[in-house]
């Protein structure tokens, strides 16, 4: 009876091979106070179609041109009316749960303002390959590029977005890094670290694979805007990072390619 309502918006374009596994994931919550969005950039690839099929358990969708995830998701924030919010990738999924245990948290803690727990990675068939590398975080560090915040995992009370958002629209990669900096500098973050909640996919169109070079200079004009130096922890990140990119990059493609062949 006094569950906090939660909003869900999933922005999504052309993602019909995986968008119905992320719905399902959502509306198979044990959590009767949930409120889903669902902004479709104008798919044309099905995708409306399966929209359309849940269209009755949504409480706002659309399927028109947007300016990119970030502006999908900004709209979606705007219509949402729950007291704690997230965003799931219409080619990630929630694992069961996650919902009831969010808000379970914030009901008990309630000068928390972002909560995470871990995240698996998984293919395109949905079999794990791997875990993302979460971990305790706060504004110091974050501003030092120890993000570790799953985004696929991640909680934060509305009240909150309301002072700091929306997210910034020129951001393509790191408006995520973005928000989690805007919140943290405001209330306190907290990583669960025996709780999972959520599913990312590792894919060869997703943009962890085909544009994470465009992350960390994001994450740099998040630094520099806000007062940052040029000596400081997180640029020296970014070179190094720049260096092993092509490294990562192709551990991660082997990641995908041994999970197929399980």
């Amino acid at each position: 009876m006094n569950q906090p309502l939660i909003s869900i918006v999933t922005p999504s374009f052309n993602q019909a091979r995986y968008l119905e596994a992320t719905i399902h994931s959502v509306f198979d919550q044990d959590y009767p106070a949930l409120e889903y969005i669902i902004m479709d950039g104008g798919s044309h690839d099905g995708s409306l179609e399966i929209i359309q099929r849940y269209a009755s358990r949504l409480a706002w969708w659309v399927s028109e041109p947007d300016k990119g995830q970030t502006d999908a998701l900004n709209k979606g924030f705007s219509l949402a009316k729950g007291q704690i919010l997230a965003w799931i990738n219409s080619d990630d999924t929630y694992e069961p749960g996650a919902l009831a245990a969010a808000a379970r948290y914030f009901t008990d803690h309630p000068k928390t303002g972002l909560i995470y727990a871990n995240t698996n990675f998984i293919d395109e068939t949905g079999r794990k390959i791997g875990r993302f590398p979460a971990a305790q975080t706060d504004y110091q560090r974050l501003r030092q590029g120890y993000v570790h915040i799953p985004q696929q995992a991640a909680f934060f009370r509305a009240d909150l977005w309301r002072q700091v958002g929306p997210l910034d629209p020129d951001f393509y990669f790191a408006m995520d890094y973005d928000l989690w900096v805007r919140l943290a500098k405001l209330a306190p973050l907290t990583y669960l670290p025996d709780q999972t909640w959520a599913n990312f996919r590792l894919h060869t169109s997703g943009k962890t694979i085909t544009a994470d070079d465009r992350c960390w200079p994001e994450m740099l004009k998040v630094h520099y805007r806000d007062g940052g130096s040029f000596i400081s922890p997180i640029v020296a990140k970014y070179y190094v990072r720049k260096l092993v990119a092509p490294v990562l990059n192709w551990r991660r493609k082997q990641q995908m390619r041994s999970g197929e062949k399980e």
